[in-house]
């Protein structure tokens, strides 16, 4: 059994060697603990910090891609180096390492695919009282798309299994973290959550400029990453608000018609005819859009099969 602990980082040579100090090195149940880190595109020394402290492996990219590019990287590359459990964990010593044997213990066990770190955040006390809401709101709202239990959706301290890694596709350029959990639910993967600590705060989180972003940015990736794995429901709730519209109109136009002589609102004849036939079109939309959601799926199984024959596993 072999655990790689992945760090993605960019610009963490301060931060990076308490990071570092915090994971452990041997494991019950695992045979081999090895850590990869992902430099980002640093323009500092991370690359050399990372080298010095005797890092396993270290994949190094020439230009900062973002933090979703930096952690499919990380899958990448602990899937080649035959990991069989993976653990994410982040540069800036947030995640206390010692709960890494607690994290992958569902897995080990066979009841779990991917496990979620749960901080807690009521709990934590650097977090603002907005922030907790905000986190709060964002992992209800995943909870409810993604058909999961997972208290605490924007951690990213997360343990994944050989298996499961091979069928992630983060599409997003901001933040792995909520995709993946939505597709994990949407691939009917075994995902569970156990509660984790968290250390001082070393430094603030530099992943957003404010909290408006990002709910912009989440809301963006939520929708996508949803209408992604369920176009007919999406589109057919569109089209049928639209109709639905467009039909109290045309009722409101035959209610006037019939009583008062038919005089007039021949604006809201014109708007419902309207209505109905977009409404209509969204529709027809959706059913296209759930015909292609079928190549998707094919083309995530050709993807899925190709991993296994580069990562040399059995089909």
């Amino acid at each position: 059994m072999k655990l790689i602990i992945q760090i993605p980082c960019f610009n963490e040579a301060a931060t990076l060697p308490l990071t570092l100090k915090d994971l452990p090195r041997k494991i019950e149940g695992v045979d081999t603990v090895e850590i990869l880190v992902i430099d980002d595109g640093s323009t500092d020394n991370t690359y050399e910090v990372a080298r010095q402290l005797g890092v396993d492996h270290i994949v190094r990219m020439t230009k900062n891609q973002g933090l979703a590019k930096a952690f499919v990287t990380g899958l990448d590359a602990c899937l080649r180096l035959k990991a069989d459990i993976i653990v994410n964990t982040d540069a800036d010593n947030q995640y206390a390492g010692c709960d890494i044997p607690l994290l992958i213990d569902p897995i080990l066990h066979g009841s779990a695919d991917v496990v979620i770190g749960d901080r807690q955040t009521d709990g934590i006390g650097h977090f603002s009282w907005t922030k907790k809401r905000l986190q709060s709101l964002g992992s209800w709202a995943v909870r409810q798309l993604s058909g999961t239990q997972v208290a605490d959706a924007t951690s990213g301290f997360r343990a994944i299994s050989r298996e499961a890694a091979l069928q992630m596709n983060v599409l997003s350029r901001f933040t792995y973290t909520l995709e993946t959990i939505i597709q994990a639910g949407k691939k009917n993967l075994a995902i569970t959550d156990v509660p984790v600590h968290t250390n001082s705060q070393v430094r603030k989180s530099r992943l957003f400029s404010s909290n408006w972003s990002y709910i912009k940015r989440s809301i963006a990736t939520i929708t996508r990453i949803y209408t992604l794995y369920e176009p007919l429901k999406i589109f057919s709730y569109i089209g049928a608000l639209i109709f639905a519209v467009g039909l109290i109109i045309g009722l409101r136009f035959i209610y006037f018609y019939l009583f008062y002589s038919g005089s007039g609102h021949i604006q809201s004849l014109i708007l419902a005819a309207v209505l109905l036939i977009v409404g209509f079109q969204v529709f027809i939309m959706a059913l296209l859009a759930d015909l292609i959601s079928f190549n998707r799926q094919l083309l995530e199984n050709v993807l899925y099969r190709l991993r296994k024959m580069e990562s040399n596993d059995k089909p």
